[in-house]
């Protein structure tokens, strides 16, 4: 929890880039993990993946396969790193310190205009997953997105997923971009706090931090994007967001690894759609429940229906996601995207096969 402090202190200064080269090291003694196989022998091909937050319910794939001893069983020995918004993980990508990220689709495609050949190998989702939370105090003020002016908004990170999710709603709710505030809080005790203290009157979080707060009458739900319904009525359409991305010229270098990688998430996603909310929570850390297994199930269960059983880039995502960073990002807004070189369902297709 403290370092999660510490990077939004450091966001909000606008230091979060350089500390994060030094983040990584930090988090790899912290939050590597060996799979529950207990392979060990240091024999398994090595594959580090940096995470936007290996404990948020969107991304729970990752550490669930590890939980599973899936990568072991594929003959991988895969590093979990952390770091507490997906903007950072992609950082860690392109750098070069990390293989894989675990983060939004939507990051490909900002990638791409920045010249960067990066691509979906495996979807996680087909829903953002994201709630927009209003503080008690402020409810009666902000009733919709159309309220947004004025006001400070909470998101992970500055250039995060729910920084550009929070600015399309706001654009497209006939507020502009520079009438509102977005304030990096991070997510967990570091946005509750934020809420709770008045820092920001809301702001977009996913589970168990939405769970934790609604428990605590802290905030109410203002928009759900935690179901595919909730994704077409706020956004218009399928939203693919958590995956595992890569840079292209890794994974045409490493196809064999890149497709053990696969066939370890896909299996994950089946057992996911084939075990309820509470043996999933049984599955993960003790830490990640915070003392409260039933809250921690109970925030599963709201975010399950965000999740593919395939890892198959759900039809027509691609070009919703297009469709909303178009709306206020003006890198894109005049650069020409090919959406094809921005996922692959190679090898997820062969894993299902």
């Amino acid at each position: 929890m403290r370092k999660t402090a510490r990077y939004a202190a450091l966001a909000a200064t606008g230091l979060l880039a350089l500390s994060s080269l030094t983040a990584c090291a930090n988090d790899a003694a912290s939050t590597a993990s060996s799979g529950s196989g207990g392979k060990g022998d240091g024999k398994g091909e090595k594959v580090k993946i940096m995470v936007g937050g290996l404990d948020k319910v969107i991304y729970l794939p990752a550490m669930l396969t590890q939980r599973l001893g899936y990568f072991d069983a594929e003959g991988l020995e895969v590093e979990l790193l952390s770091e507490p918004a997906g903007v950072q993980a992609e950082t860690a990508l392109v750098s070069g310190q990390v293989q894989g990220a675990v983060g939004f689709y939507d990051h490909t495609l900002d990638l791409q205009v920045k010249g960067k050949a990066v691509e979906s190998v495996v979807q996680f989702s087909r829903a953002p997953g994201e709630v927009e939370i209003v503080s008690t105090k402020a409810a009666d003020d902000i009733t919709s997105p159309k309220d947004f002016k004025g006001k400070k908004l909470g998101v992970t990170g500055l250039g995060s997923s729910t920084d550009f999710l929070t600015k399309y709603l706001a654009v497209k709710n006939g507020v502009k971009v520079s009438e509102f505030t977005p304030v990096a809080v991070g997510a967990g005790p570091t946005f509750i706090s934020a809420l709770q203290q008045g820092a920001i009157a809301g702001g977009m979080t996913t589970d168990p931090t939405v769970a934790t707060i609604l428990d605590k009458k802290a905030g109410k739900v203002l928009l759900d994007m935690r179901t595919p319904q909730g994704s077409e009525e706020a956004l218009g359409g399928p939203y693919p967001s958590s995956s595992l991305y890569m840079q292209t010229s890794w994974v045409n270098s490493h196809k064999d690894t890149v497709q053990k990688l696969a066939n370890a998430f896909v299996k994950t996603l089946k057992w996911m759609s084939t075990h309820s909310a509470s043996e999933i929570a049984d599955t993960m850390p003790a830490d990640y429940s915070q003392g409260n297994k039933m809250l921690y199930a109970v925030a599963i269960k709201s975010t399950l229906p965000m999740f593919t059983r395939d890892g198959v880039m759900p039809a027509d995502g691609p070009e919703t996601v297009e469709k909303v960073l178009k709306a206020f990002n003006p890198n894109i807004q005049n650069a020409t995207v090919d959406l094809s070189k921005t996922y692959t369902t190679e090898f997820v297709k062969k894993a299902a096969g």
